[in-house]
């Protein structure tokens, strides 16, 4: 019988961690760069549709999860099942109306998304700050649509406002912002659009040179 990829992929990393030397002299925080790497790759797999490029670069994303977990397996941190167990718990929580009563079924994909933001809140209910557990390293753009939501949630500013701070209505910044709140209330992903955008502008600029 064939041996499960998964389970296989695991083994496979775990032989490398012991006897590669590269990997072995690898640590959580010298990944960081490959991880980041990996995600833009794929990021641009998706933008260009390249549905073979896509599953390469997710088995590159695969790899670092991996090798992660085999990095804390030595250490005694946690294991690749416990990674496994909690995030299997977490969309069993998340996700009542599929795992829960009736009460939760037939949502909209609106309603959907709204409840698993309700029941992050409340898991993440120590939270001080708005900008707690955002990364700092992430985009302009997804960062500030990330903050108007978060904002939105917690009753601070209205979901379609687009003007300017006070008493800085010229500033670059906050006309962005408000760009990010009118692609929020039209449905826009900003951070996607501005890819988009960038991308038809250089096939366009390449068309014309060519």
């Amino acid at each position: 019988m064939p041996a499960d990829p998964v389970l296989e992929f695991a083994a496979v990393m775990r032989r490398l961690r012991a006897e590669c030397p590269w990997k072995a002299a690898q640590t959580h925080r010298s990944l960081a760069r490959y991880l980041l790497e990996e995600t833009h790759e794929t990021l641009e797999a998706l933008d260009t549709g390249d549905v073979a490029l896509l599953r390469e670069e997710l088995g590159d994303l695969l790899l670092q999860v991996f090798l992660h977990a085999a990095i804390a397996e030595e250490s005694g941190e946690f294991t690749l099942d416990d990674v496994a167990r909690d995030v299997t718990a977490k969309m069993i929580r998340r996700n009542p109306h599929v795992f829960g009563d009736d009460e939760h079924a037939g949502l909209t994909p609106e309603q959907v998304n709204e409840e698993w933001e309700r029941r992050k809140a409340v898991e993440k209910a120590s939270r001080s700050s708005v900008l707690d557990g955002l990364p700092p390293g992430l985009p302009a753009l997804l960062l500030a649509d990330k903050v108007l939501d978060r904002l939105e949630r917690a009753g601070t500013t209205e979901p379609a406002q687009q003007a300017p701070a006070q008493g800085v209505p010229d500033d670059l910044g906050e006309q962005l912002l408000a760009l990010v709140a009118r692609a929020r209330a039209d449905g826009e992903d900003p951070e996607q659009a501005l890819r988009e955008a960038v991308r038809r502008r250089v096939a366009a600029a390449e068309r014309d040179r060519g």
